[in-house]
C-alpha cells in the first residue's frame, strides 16, 4: 500500500466538518465601500499594489543576510560562541524571509506575475516550510474562517494552550501565561520536523476538506524537506569542526528565535483582548459578512513603530492584511486610515493596540483569562 493510500485509509472514518457560509459580502455594505475607496486611492496616486523599490531592497538584504550567516557558520573561521550568535542571526533572517518575502509571494501580492510569485514562494521550502500546506492552512483556512472555532486551525494549538472559549479548560491552563512564550519559540522547530507532515496527510484542515493528496505535492514535500535537512543539519555536521551535538544546539537555537518572532505576530493580531470567536448558526451560516468578520476577529498593533512596520512584513497591520491580502504589505500604512474610517462609517469595530509591548500585555491578560474558569455571576 502506498503512503498516500495509507494516509487516506487512516482518515477514512472522518467526515468533512459542517461547511460555513457567508452573505454575498461583495455586493453591499462595508466591503463594497472599503474596496471602492482603496481602489480609488491606488488609482488616484498611480501606485501599483505590488512590490516597490523599497520592498525589493528589503528582499535583497534579507536574502543576503540569510546566505551570509549560513556560509559563515560552515566556514570553520568562526569560534563556537560566534557560530551560536550567527545561528541566532540566521534564525532572524529565516523569520524575515517567511514574514516578508514568502508570505507576500504565496498571497500573490509581491508581483502581478503568478509565475514570479510562485518562484518567490519557493523560499518557504528553503526555510523548511511546505508552501502547499501553508497555502491551504493559511490562505484558504485562516483567512476565510478567522477565529471561528473548529474551522480556523490557527486557534487550535497544542492542548496545553487554551486560545478560544470552546476549548476544554484544564488545570495546567492556569499557568499558560507563563509557559506560552516558550512554546511559541518551539513552533517552527516542530513545524519543519512534524507539523507539515501531519497536516499534509490530514483530509480535514480546519474548514477545508480534501479527499486526496496530490502526488506531485507529496514528492515536493519530501524533496524539499530532505534538501532542508541536508543543508542545515547534514552539511554542518560533516563540515564544521565541532561535535555533532553542538550543531543540533545551534539548529535549535536558531529555531527558538525564529519561532518566537513568527508566532508572536499571530498571537498579537488574533489572540488578544477585544477579538471575538464567532460561531455559525446550526445550519452553518455566519450572521455577518466575511469582511465584517475580519474586523471582529483581527487587531492591529504598534502601527506607528517604524521598526515593527519594517521587520514584521506589515503584519502588525493585520486588519488591512486580512481585507487586502493581494496588496503588498509595504502599502498597508497608506491604506490603514481609509480602512479605519470606512469601518467607523459602517459602525464596525477597528481593533488596535498602540504599542508592541502594550499588545504583549494584552495577550498575557488574554491567556490569564482563558486559563481560568469564567466567573460565576449571581442572578440579579
Amino acid at each position: 500500500m502506498t503512503l498516500n493510500a495509507e494516509a487516506q485509509t487512516l482518515n477514512s472514518t472522518k467526515k468533512p466538518r459542517q461547511k460555513v457560509t457567508f452573505d454575498k459580502f461583495t455586493q453591499e455594505g462595508f466591503q463594497k465601500d472599503v474596496n471602492r475607496r482603496v481602489e480609488e486611492f491606488f488609482r488616484s496616486k498611480d501606485i501599483s499594489k505590488n512590490a516597490n523599490s523599497q520592498m525589493i531592497f528589503k528582499t535583497v538584504w534579507i536574502l543576503i543576510g540569510w546566505v551570509a550567516t549560513y556560509l559563515l557558520i560552515i566556514s570553520n573561521l568562526i569560534s563556537p560562541i560566534g557560530m551560536l550568535l550567527l545561528a541566532l542571526g540566521h534564525g532572524f533572517f529565516t523569520a524575515m524571509i517567511g514574514l516578508n518575502i514568502a508570505h507576500d509571494a504565496i498571497h500573490g501580492s509581491y508581483t502581478k506575475s503568478p509565475v514570479k510569485n510562485k518562484k518567490l514562494g519557493l523560499s518557504f521550502n528553503f526555510i523548511g516550510v511546505n508552501d502547499y500546506v501553508w497555502n491551504i492552512s493559511h490562505n484558504l483556512v485562516h483567512h476565510t474562517y478567522t477565529n471561528i472555532p473548529n474551522h480556523d486551525e490557527d486557534i487550535e494549538q497544542v492542548s496545553v494552550l487554551r486560545l478560544q472559549p470552546n476549548q476544554e479548560l484544564k488545570k495546567i491552563h492556569r499557568f499558560q501565561y507563563i509557559y506560552a512564550f516558550f512554546l511559541y519559540s518551539l513552533s517552527t522547530f516542530f513545524w519543519v520536523l512534524i507539523k507539515d507532515y501531519k497536516k499534509f496527510f490530514q483530509h480535514q484542515l480546519g474548514g477545508h476538506y480534501r479527499k486526496t493528496f496530490p502526488k506531485k505535492e507529496m514528492f515536493r514535500l519530501f524533496f524539499y524537506k530532505a534538501l532542508y535537512y541536508t543543508l542545515f543539519l547534514v552539511v554542518p555536521i560533516l563540515v564544521i569542526d565541532i561535535a555533532w551535538y553542538w550543531v543540533i544546539v545551534g539548529f535549535v537555537a536558531s529555531h527558538l528565535l525564529e519561532g518566537f518572532l513568527v508566532s508572536i505576530i499571530f498571537m498579537l493580531a488574533h489572540i488578544i483582548e477585544g477579538t471575538e470567536f464567532p460561531e455559525p448558526c446550526p445550519e452553518g451560516k455566519m450572521d455577518m459578512p466575511w469582511a465584517d468578520l475580519q474586523l471582529h476577529t483581527t487587531s492591529n498593533f504598534a502601527i506607528r513603530n517604524r521598526v515593527v512596520n519594517y521587520l514584521f512584513g506589515g503584519l502588525n497591520f493585520q486588519v488591512e492584511h486580512h481585507l487586502f491580502p493581494k496588496v503588498c504589505h509595504v502599502h498597508y500604512p497608506k491604506i490603514a486610515q481609509i480602512v479605519k474610517q470606512t469601518a467607523k462609517d459602517h459602525n464596525l469595530p477597528y481593533l488596535e493596540q498602540e504599542t508592541f509591548f502594550g499588545a504583549v500585555a494584552s495577550h498575557i491578560r488574554f491567556l490569564k483569562k482563558y486559563g481560568r474558569p469564567e466567573p460565576a455571576y449571581a442572578a440579579s
